[in-house]
């Protein structure tokens, strides 16, 4: 097992932090996670125009900031004069994962401008160990693998597909990356069921599911036998875990 996945019981991520404790992708919202005991954060990562990478999800300030713009077309100084929900700084992934320095991070790559910084970056930390890298793009991801082979991977949307397609006893396809982060349906295609779980187990490949904020669909999850969840609601997964006996401290 990768080391970045080694860890007793599901793996519970704080999905852009507890968003009951402060506002998405806020220094808040992950230390409010921490602070219940998680030790895994999902966050995303965009790359202002001169190069510094941001802990943030969406391309433009203007849906959860007091500002707006393209944050690749703006420089640090800007973006970091913006306020998420009007009182929040988006914090640079540099000092995101600073901060939480006994934390392991899933991070997603949001444009082709994240790759280098972000190689640059994971090597002058040096916590390659504490990370797992994913993004909507095969090519992003094996560039990152390219720097680090042992650096922990989600899958791609080809290797999501083959994973499907596996499932179904497609034979002979090739699966790459350590876990497969999902949601359980996209659009009226159901992603994860007995089958898809099934194969990814008998593959060594862990099912991750993003985004579950409802009590019973976490239950029902865990019944079904997921390896990890995603949640913007850390307390009321902590909850559920606790109650099967399925968190760990």
């Amino acid at each position: 097992m990768h080391t970045f996945l080694d860890h007793p019981g599901v793996l519970a991520f704080a999905h852009r932090g507890d968003h009951d404790s402060g506002p998405e992708n806020t220094l808040p919202a992950f230390a409010g996670a921490v602070d219940q005991g998680f030790k895994y954060l999902e966050t995303d990562t965009h790359c202002t125009r001169d190069g510094v990478l941001m802990a943030f999800h969406d391309q433009q300030l203007d849906r959860v900031t007091d500002q707006t713009g393209k944050i690749s077309e703006l420089d640090y100084e800007v973006v970091r004069r913006a306020r998420v929900g009007g009182s929040e700084a988006i914090p640079s992934l540099e000092d995101l994962i600073q901060s939480f320095p006994e934390t392991r991070f899933n991070i997603d790559l949001k444009a082709d401008t994240t790759v280098i910084p972000f190689i640059n970056l994971i090597r002058k930390l040096k916590c390659v160990d504490r990370i797992c890298v994913g993004a909507f793009s095969d090519q992003r991801i094996n560039a990152v693998k390219a720097a680090f082979p042992n650096v922990c991977t989600s899958l791609g949307p080809i290797n999501v597909c083959r994973a499907r397609l596996t499932s179904y006893g497609v034979p002979f396809l090739k699966i790459e990356g350590q876990c497969a982060q999902v949601p359980e349906r996209w659009g009226k295609i159901t992603v994860i069921d007995s089958r898809f779980l099934r194969a990814m187990k008998q593959r060594g490949i862990q099912t991750h599911v993003w985004t579950v904020n409802d009590e019973a669909d976490m239950t029902r999850l865990l019944a079904l036998g997921v390896e990890g969840i995603m949640t913007d609601r850390a307390g009321i997964l902590k909850k559920v875990l606790k109650a099967k006996g399925l968190w760990v401290d």
